[in-house]
């Protein structure tokens, strides 16, 4: 772990707002979290009460965004920060972005469970999307936690872990489409389940951005477009 030290100031005030900044961010990634915890088990047990309360958690993390951005601007506008503090702020004003991002693929994921919640013609498919949700899950929760942390190595492990999550993504998805030639009667039913396994792919895309954004923040280097063996000798400079 990268022990980060941000500039300290003359005016406590600038410090508190570099602090609520962090903690504000945290706390959308929270609801985020939850947004897409309950979306995964709203398909797995078809239950379209719980993916109701995803659509309405929507809102929140809308909100969330916009009233970050705002922070985001005014922090810039007064403080004028650099170095280090820059950093902070434009990441922060990125991973905002791909959180929202997170948040309307939850919002997906939860619509399709309550479309699916209307048939009852099998459970093919579900077994990929828990196991991928599990993958995702895990990344999301890193990726946040790597932020809080100034971790690098933990960020690293989300890139290591999105690999993964594209391989099984393209593995299920050769699956499903054989099911489906075999049997046409469960296109519509195993559509669904393709496009919820489309919007966790997606996830685990935003966790990598954010998990690079970290790198950044830390180390001061982009590590986008990197492959994994340039980022972990990037995280290891």
């Amino acid at each position: 772990m990268d022990n980060m030290q941000f500039d300290q100031h003359i005016s406590r005030q600038f410090n508190s707002d570099l602090e609520a900044l962090k903690a504000h961010l945290l706390q959308m990634g929270g609801v985020v979290e939850q947004q897409l915890l309950d979306s995964i088990q709203s398909l797995e047990s078809a239950d379209s009460a719980l993916a109701q309360q995803v659509l309405v958690a929507e809102i929140q993390s809308n909100n969330f965004e916009i009233s970050i951005d705002e922070e985001c601007t005014r922090i810039l506008a007064r403080r004028q920060p650099a170095a280090s503090d820059l950093r902070m702020v434009l990441v922060v004003a990125k991973i905002v972005r791909d959180l929202e991002r997170i948040g309307d693929e939850s919002s997906k994921i939860a619509k399709m469970a309550i479309s699916l919640s209307e048939q009852n013609d099998g459970q093919k498919g579900y077994v990929e999307i828990r196991h991928i949700g599990n993958h995702v899950r895990n990344m999301v929760r890193d990726s946040l936690t790597s932020f809080a942390r100034f971790d690098v190595e933990l960020a690293l492990a989300v890139a290591r872990e999105d690999k993964d999550v594209d391989q099984e993504y393209g593995s299920a998805m050769r699956e499903l489409i054989t099911f489906m030639m075999e049997d046409p009667r469960t296109i519509s039913r195993v559509l669904n389940v393709l496009w919820a396994l489309r919007s966790l792919e997606r996830i685990g895309d935003h966790a990598r951005n954010i998990a690079e954004q970290v790198i950044y923040l830390v180390k001061g280097k982009d590590a986008r477009h990197l492959s994994l063996p340039e980022m972990e000798k990037l995280v290891q400079e």
